[in-house]
């Protein structure tokens, strides 16, 4: 399924943002080795929180018809005891969901874990004690799967937060992410002058008070903050939340050349 989402969106790009049926189960078939017929991959590919929806006669991409003012978005911290999902496991979840501007709702919690390294326990401040009673692995990965939905996966480095926990999702039989996602590193990188940009630099950059540094729930808040500081300096021609995304994403020279169009 994983294999599916990258040429998916770029198709959906190439096409205004709308697939026929058609155009979309052969893709699926291509991309995947499901054998159901078109609606059941389609529900799945939606259940995964890949963001599309159902339209007239195919399917249309929500970033490309979502002003990214009014998007939903997800901003998610994680804290692990490893760095490699295949040995490691997720310790701590904080996320924040964000609609028009706002925080609406929130999720902090740890995960049962049975062993902590010492450097983990010192960055963190995290202790074994503290994970005793919290969910399960599978049912704090579905909490966050639940929570999360179709909205865009945001996080500070979000290829280690995003292939993190696919990782782990595949693991217990959960499926995968297929939300849409964007990087504030990649996006502070294009709209905030700063030396520093991991999220200690950029807060200090901000004057943005961060209550504890690699705590799950405090960091996804003061990624949303440095989130908001982006916004104020985004070029006019960003209007769509799939407009932020490719702009977070793209080249000093695409980034020029897209300006002189729109001026």
């Amino acid at each position: 399924m994983q294999a599916l989402f990258e040429p998916l969106t770029t198709t959906f790009r190439k096409n205004r943002g709308f697939l026929d049926y058609q155009t979309f189960y052969s893709m699926a078939k291509k991309y995947t080795t499901l054998s159901e017929d078109a609606a059941t991959i389609a529900m799945l590919v939606q259940a995964s929180g890949y963001p599309m929806e159902e339209r007239l006669n195919g399917y249309y991409y929500k970033p490309m018809h979502t002003s990214y003012k009014e998007q939903e978005y997800v901003v998610v911290d994680i804290e692990t005891n490893g760095s490699k999902p295949g040995t490691s496991q997720v310790i701590e979840i904080g996320a924040v969901k964000i609609k028009n501007g706002e925080i609406i709702d929130r999720l902090e919690t740890f995960v049962a874990c049975a062993y902590l390294p010492q450097n983990i326990i010192e960055l963190t401040g995290i202790e074994l004690k503290d994970l005793v009673g919290a969910p399960s692995r599978k049912q704090a990965l579905m909490m966050l799967k639940n929570f999360m939905g179709d909205a865009v996966f945001v996080a500070h480095n979000v290829a280690f937060d995003y292939t993190f926990l696919s990782a782990s999702l595949k693991r217990f039989g959960l499926g995968c992410i297929g939300n849409a996602r964007l990087c504030t590193i990649e996006l502070a990188k294009r709209t905030i002058k700063s030396q520093k940009y991991g999220l200690l630099g950029l807060c200090d950059t901000l004057k943005i008070d961060m209550i504890s540094h690699h705590r799950a729930y405090s960091d996804a808040l003061c990624s949303w903050e440095i989130m908001q500081e982006s916004f104020k300096t985004l070029p006019s021609y960003v209007e769509t939340t799939d407009d932020l995304i490719l702009f977070s994403q793209s080249s000093k020279k695409e980034r020029s050349k897209k300006k002189s169009e729109d001026s």
